[in-house]
């Protein structure tokens, strides 16, 4: 790759952030990292890092002049839709050339009973009555079941919730996702009878969906809203190949 003297803002916390982190800092480009802040102690990338947020639209564009920013790389959770949207406003405003990385999503498989929803709300009202439900959803969309008074739920997630929600019966599992026969066993443990979840698709979260396809379990799948009027990459090589063409092409001065 040619030499590259210009910064590139890559919005992380992914695993394919770190990997872009990576190869980029191997390839001497001038990379930072920016983490929502969200983890205690997260995974530090290559290159330079921040974190915390930038203070909406508007910090975000006087971020990215005060730095000079080049080019901005998206590569965070396919459901961070704030940071998602204030990024691309912020591009607009700069002109700085974006390009989001949206992993593909994840394909209703022939034995796949999936009940398919477009919010975490209208997931908590598809639950079956008296369920057993594995929420495998993140801690900031618990509250949207905490009503449901009927089922038990059980999460898993990387960190406890500063607060949870008031659930009659929530047992949170500190852990990350599994292989599919260790989610297997993780199931048939905890005698789990509904899986709610977002279609993050990528592999690293995959062996759940696995798991309730083996067991015959429904699935309600919160499905996901692609961004609008962005440019998209669909893997780390993807966006590689973008970040060459633009240094060679000598679209980033």
């Amino acid at each position: 790759m040619r030499r590259f003297d210009g910064k590139i803002l890559l919005l992380g916390g992914t695993t394919e952030s770190y990997i872009l982190a990576e190869q980029l800092a191997r390839a001497s480009v001038n990379i930072i990292t920016s983490l929502a802040g969200r983890t205690q102690n997260p995974r530090l990338p290559a290159g330079q890092l921040r974190i915390g947020g930038f203070g909406g639209i508007e910090g975000l564009t006087e971020y990215l002049r005060q730095e000079d920013i080049k080019l901005i790389i998206d590569a965070t959770h396919p459901f961070a839709r704030q940071i998602t949207a204030h990024a691309i406003a912020a591009a607009d405003k700069t002109g700085i050339p974006f390009l989001r990385l949206e992993r593909p999503l994840w394909q209703r498989q022939a034995d796949d009973n999936w009940i398919e929803v477009a919010t975490p709300e209208a997931a908590a009202l598809a639950i079956p009555e008296d369920a057993r439900v594995f929420l495998a959803i993140g801690r900031q969309h618990l509250a949207a079941f905490s009503h449901r008074h009927d089922a038990g739920f059980i999460a898993r997630m990387i960190e406890q919730p500063e607060t949870a929600p008031p659930f009659r019966t929530l047992r949170i599992i500190l852990g990350k996702p599994e292989y599919a026969e260790d989610e297997v066993r993780f199931f048939l443990k905890n005698r789990i009878d509904c899986l709610v979840c977002r279609n993050s698709g990528g592999k690293a979260s995959y062996g759940k969906i696995i798991a309730a396809r083996q067991l015959a379990l429904p699935v309600i799948m919160i499905n996901r809203r692609l961004p609008a009027n962005a440019a998209t990459a669909t893997g780390t090589e993807e966006v590689m190949h973008y970040i060459y063409n633009y240094i060679n092409q000598k679209k980033i001065n």
